[in-house]
Order: structure tokens, then C-alpha cells, then sequence
């Protein structure tokens, strides 16, 4: 009997011993079953953030790509605009130099026609004696020479000077030599025919005897 429940006891114990482990067993399952869903849960939910974060980034890039490239663009307009700008305001300085340099040439090709009725007039009043000039019609005459002077002065037309001056190639046409007391060699000592010029630029030499 007694040995009987001695088994018995050792069998509960077996049995009992047999079930903790079976316990212990199913828990550290089921902690591991736990462990593992906690884990594909975190690994889920990190999942779609990651996704989200490369997805930023992917748009963002794109974006940046896309605004520089729109800002290239606008620089090269840009570009353009100034060299065209440029190329416009060079040749509308061109244009006004060319219009001045035209306006000149013909303004001096009037002055240049107008010369000879101006030495006709110099030489009709030089040849007129002291009582013809103080006649109507020489006062006339002189008056409209002194007008038609007036107005080609207005408009920067100038005589140049000659006589009792140093002899300019720029200037002056020597004609021939001559000599002089009063003065000294390579000084004009005569003017034959006066010269003029036109705001700085020559339109007809004077024609002069220079002191050899």
C-alpha cells in the first residue's frame, strides 16, 4: 500500500512536473508568438513611414530638379533679353552717329555752296570806294552781308584765321612764298582766299602766301 502510494505520488509528481513544463512551454510560445507579432507590428508600422519618408524625398528632388531647370531657363531669358538689349542700344547709338555724320555732310555741302556768294559780297564791298559805300544801295548790300554772316555763325560757321598766323596743313593752303619784313619765316603773310569751318571740321582751307 504504501508502496502503491509512493507511485501514485511520483506519477502526480511526473504528471504535475510534465504539465509545468507543457505551461512554461505554451507561455514561452505565446511570448514568442507575442514577440514576433510586436516585432511585424513595429516592422508595419515603420514600414509606411519609411515609404512616406522615400517618397518625400523622391518628390522633393523632382521638385528641385524641376525649379532649377525653370531657372535656367529663366536666366537664359534673361541673357537674351540683355544681349538684345544690348545689340538695340549699340545701334541706336550707330543710327544717332550715322544721322549727326550724315546731318554734317550735308550741312556742310550747303555751307560750301553758300562760300562763293559770301566772297562775292567781300569782294563787291572791297572794291567800293569810301563815298560809293556810304551810298543806299552799298549800305544795303552791307547789310545783307552782315546778316548772312550773323546766321552762319548761328550755325557754327566760323572763318579761319590766316594772316600774322603759323602756317597749319590742317588749316591753311599755301599757294606760294613770299617775302616779308613784318614777318618772320613760316608766318602767313597774305590771305588770298578765307577758309572756314564747320563745328571743328574744316570746310574750305584758306588759300595763303607764307613767308618763305
Amino acid at each position: 500500500m504504501a508502496v502503491e502510494e509512493k507511485e501514485l505520488d511520483e506519477q502526480i509528481k511526473e504528471d504535475t512536473d510534465s504539465g509545468e513544463a507543457d505551461m512554461n512551454a505554451a507561455e514561452a510560445e505565446e511570448n514568442q508568438a507575442d514577440e514576433a507579432q510586436q516585432s511585424e507590428a513595429a516592422e508595419e508600422s515603420r514600414e509606411p513611414g519609411d515609404k512616406k519618408e522615400k517618397k518625400k524625398s523622391f518628390l522633393g528632388k523632382e521638385k528641385k530638379e524641376k525649379t532649377n531647370k525653370l531657372q535656367e531657363k529663366v536666366d537664359e531669358l534673361e541673357d537674351r533679353v540683355k544681349r538684345q538689349m544690348a545689340e538695340f542700344d549699340n545701334f541706336r547709338k550707330r543710327s544717332e552717329k550715322e544721322k549727326s555724320m550724315m546731318f554734317e555732310t550735308g550741312a556742310k555741302s550747303v555751307v560750301e555752296k553758300i562760300l562763293p556768294v559770301v566772297d562775292n559780297f567781300e569782294r563787291g564791298l572791297a572794291g567800293l570806294s569810301e563815298e560809293e559805300i556810304k551810298e543806299p544801295f552799298a549800305e544795303g548790300m552791307n547789310m545783307v552781308y552782315k546778316q548772312l554772316m550773323a546766321e552762319l555763325e548761328k550755325l557754327e560757321v566760323k572763318p579761319i584765321e590766316a594772316v600774322g598766323c603759323e602756317f597749319n596743313p590742317d588749316l591753311h593752303n599755301a599757294v606760294m612764298q613770299v617775302e616779308s619784313e613784318e614777318y618772320g619765316s613760316g608766318i602767313i603773310a597774305q590771305e588770298l582766299q578765307k577758309g572756314y569751318t564747320y563745328r571743328d571740321s574744316v570746310v574750305r582751307h584758306s588759300m595763303v602766301a607764307v613767308v618763305q
